[in-house]
């Protein structure tokens, strides 16, 4: 999601193909589109799957959502429409490229993963374990890298021997990765080669899963460049920042606007002000549990998110309404129910209301793309934040200052 105050958004929406794309192949695409993104340093940015719903007995659609903060239109769509060269040179000539030279990478447990012959130990300050899997080069590439490494010198390294030149990997002309070459790839000509990292951490965990992302990422970039599905673009749209700045300007005017006139209506109705206090303490608490919710997984809002916190919020006030009207009404029968009974009664509302709520959003969240999502997954946070943290405290509240008064 984009920093709405901060800058503008550029939103794509890309169709992978128009053959049938399956899931691994999808998510291949979406690892190598962030590798691209992130290597030209762009750092707020989404991309996520996402498909339309399908006809009748037809297959759902698939596309990529990609949302960047910060970039211009003609810039995001240089960014998405190069290919993605990739190159690995020695010295400063070209060993094999990304696409037709790589052949094969793998990613199945069965050739990569942690290495067996390293495997995980502790350092200094740590843990470490090592990476190993393997790739396939073209004859063409075997030969080129026999005819570059047949002169290099043979030096002792960290307990191994390594050519004089590492093998340097290339994204876009930009460096990303540094590898020492086996000393035994002398001169030789060799199409199936074995690719090794590490990674470290302060456990023993962390370390193995620092390793495993390292792999990842190594391998995301040897693909990268060489996408299985070529992908079209369907549609760019632009959330200026200007927009995004009066938006939230106005929602912030808008919710103090929408407490204020609730507050007043149950003054008038109740003839009680510390009713409305409340209902005004616990909105805003649930708008700071809501950022809290975001701050704590590295979200950021987009209007989407705005627009959903206003309509929970709303649903919020109507909830400790009803709370109001089941606790403080006197029953017209002669059968009185007491303050937990009256919860009682009020809570079965209040969930019920929040379950069909919760229900009606999860189409958006599943089947929706980019600004159904966003408005969805706010709404299901906030309504969640009420019924169980917000609700309950507000109906102690509420129990605490009148049910001595009765």
């Amino acid at each position: 999601m984009a920093d709405i105050p901060l800058a503008p958004v550029e939103r794509l929406v890309r169709k992978a193909g128009a053959e049938r794309v399956s899931e691994d192949t999808l998510n291949l695409m979406i690892d190598s589109l962030k590798e691209r993104l992130n290597v030209y340093g762009v750092s707020d940015i989404v991309v996520a799957p996402v498909q339309d719903k399908p006809g009748f007995l037809g297959e759902p659609n698939r596309f990529i959502l990609v949302e960047i903060a910060g970039a211009t239109e003609e810039e995001v769509k240089e960014l998405l429409a190069r290919q993605g060269k990739f190159e690995a040179t020695i010295g400063n000539k070209t060993v094999f490229r990304g696409g037709q030279d790589i052949t094969y990478v793998c990613r199945t447990a069965e050739c990569s993963g942690i290495d067996p012959q390293r495997g995980c130990g502790p350092v200094q300050g740590g843990w470490a374990c090592g990476f190993m899997f393997s790739i396939s080069l073209s004859p063409e590439a075997a030969q080129r890298q026999a005819e570059l490494t047949k002169e290099l010198k043979v030096i002792s390294e960290r307990g191994g021997r390594y050519l004089s030149e590492p093998l340097k990997l290339h994204l876009d002309d930009q460096e990303v990765d540094s590898l020492n070459i086996a000393d035994d790839l002398k001169g030789r000509a060799v199409t199936d080669i074995a690719i090794t990292g590490s990674g470290a951490g302060v456990s023993q965990e962390e370390a193995a899963r620092s390793t495993l992302e390292n792999m990842k990422r190594l391998q995301t970039i040897l693909i990268t460049g060489s996408l299985p599905v070529k992908l079209e673009l369907v549609r760019i749209d632009t959330i200026s920042p200007t927009l995004g700045q009066q938006f939230l300007k106005n929602a912030w005017w808008a919710g103090l606007l929408a407490v204020a006139a609730v507050a007043l209506i149950l003054v008038i109705n109740y003839r009680r002000i510390m009713i409305a206090i409340p209902i005004a303490f616990t909105s805003v608490t649930e708008v700071l549990l809501t950022i809290g919710v975001y701050a704590l997984f590295g979200w950021s809002f987009d209007l989407a998110a705005i627009a959903g916190l206003i309509v929970a919020v709303g649903t919020g006030v109507n909830d400790q309404i009803i709370i109001i009207d089941e606790t403080l009404k006197r029953q017209a029968t002669e059968t009185v129910y007491g303050w937990n009974e009256r919860i009682k009664r009020a809570f079965f509302i209040i969930f019920s209301g929040y379950m069909t709520e919760v229900v009606a959003m999860l189409p958006l969240l599943f089947a929706g793309a980019g600004l159904l999502k966003g408005f969805a997954l706010t709404t299901i946070i906030v309504v969640s934040i009420g019924v169980f943290i917000t609700r309950p405290a507000y109906a102690a509240t509420i129990q605490a200052l009148y049910e001595d008064k009765e």
